[in-house]
């Protein structure tokens, strides 16, 4: 399925019981962009992290940290919601993505 962006206040959020709840609710309403789950155990946090594909993969933090310079990238030129980011002549470097992840205890930024 492709990726959702809402251009809009509306949150794709789901109370589930288990990590394959998580998996499945990102698979379908994921963006690929952003994605955070809230949770006590920080060891099962890590399968969330490598098994979700996105930009950024937070855990107990804000998804508003997904942003440049919170990120130490400098200032925002522009936002890309997709993957692949180059056009034309491409090489290696413009074939690999960026993943950061952020691990919080409840962060937000206003």
């Amino acid at each position: 399925m492709a990726s959702r962006v809402f251009i809009d206040l509306i949150l794709a959020v789901k109370i589930v019981k288990d990590m394959d709840g998580a998996l499945d609710h990102i698979d379908r309403y994921g963006s690929n962009h952003t994605e955070a789950i809230i949770t006590k155990d920080y060891e099962r946090s890590k399968e969330f992290l490598e098994k979700v594909d996105a930009s950024v993969v937070l855990v107990n933090a804000s998804t508003r940290f997904n942003d440049g310079f919170e990120l130490g990238l400098g200032a925002e030129i522009g936002i890309s919601t997709s993957k692949l980011h180059a056009y034309g002549p491409m090489s290696l470097k413009e074939l690999t993505t960026t993943k950061f992840t952020v691990f919080g205890s409840g962060q937000v930024r206003t």
